[in-house]
């Protein structure tokens, strides 16, 4: 038993970690003899995997087609993107409390570093250094799950952006100055609603920015983005949203 486990788990982490890099991107199918032969197992353990991934929501079965990566929606970015702004708002204003002058020192060298790069074109760059000053900001949080929480949502969006999303552009020169704002509140010592609060706002601009694209660039995304919030309004369920329950 405890070997079946085992295989389960090892055949679950490694497909987990290929949807979470892109390696897997949506869409892909998630052949069961296949990946059986790979990892030289029974297909039962690379069944269980799968149903795991399904539970998680990284996989969905296709009548006719199996297994495979859950397909890029852009509702679900959308939806996504909220709720890491309220993860995000959330663990900024506890890593605040125990941020150090040489944690802010590091926040402003990689707000500087996306200058740079905004500045020479650099695209990939500015995108690598944002996501260094969030993680930065993650790792101090002090919250082991809510780290880890953070870490799927944000791979998840960055897996979906490369594969699929890939003309989303960075925000540029707003979002660097919505970071030299946190780092400001920060180390002002701010309420740490306020600095929540911006923080939460900053993901927000995200959010807007991709609707702006979804119009520009996808009129059949947005359609399929109206068509989904129709049929939410039928049925009474309520959307996601950026308002934490405590923290209005």
């Amino acid at each position: 038993m405890a070997q079946a486990a085992n295989k389960q788990e090892r055949v679950y982490n490694a497909l987990r970690e290929r949807v979470l890099s892109g390696a897997y991107g949506p869409g892909y199918r998630l052949v069961i003899d296949r990946i059986a032969e790979e990892f030289g197992v029974s297909a039962l353990p690379v069944r269980e995997a799968i149903r795991r991934l399904e539970a998680e929501g990284l996989a969905v079965f296709r009548p006719n087609a199996g297994a495979q990566v859950t397909p890029a929606d852009p509702a679900q970015f959308e939806e996504s993107l909220t709720v890491l702004a309220v993860l995000e708002g959330f663990a900024t204003a506890e890593a605040a409390k125990t941020m150090s002058d040489k944690d802010l020192a590091a926040l402003e060298r990689e707000t500087d570093t996306m200058v740079a790069c905004m500045e020479s074109l650099d695209v990939l760059g500015f995108g690598s250094a944002n996501q260094r000053f969030h993680q930065i900001i993650y790792e101090r949080c002090g919250n082991p799950q809510l780290l880890a929480l953070l870490q799927d949502v944000a791979r998840q969006l960055d897996a979906i952006r490369r594969t699929v999303f890939t003309h989303i552009p960075y925000r540029g020169l707003s979002s660097i100055e919505d970071h030299r704002r946190l780092v400001a509140l920060i180390r002002a010592g701010a309420p740490s609603a306020e600095i929540e609060a911006a923080a939460r706002e900053h993901k927000l601009h995200t959010v807007a920015a991709f609707r702006r694209w979804q119009t520009e660039h996808e009129p059949t995304a947005g359609s399929a983005v109206k068509g989904r919030a129709s049929r939410r309004r039928a049925s009474g369920r309520r959307p996601a949203t950026a308002r934490s329950p405590s923290r209005a």
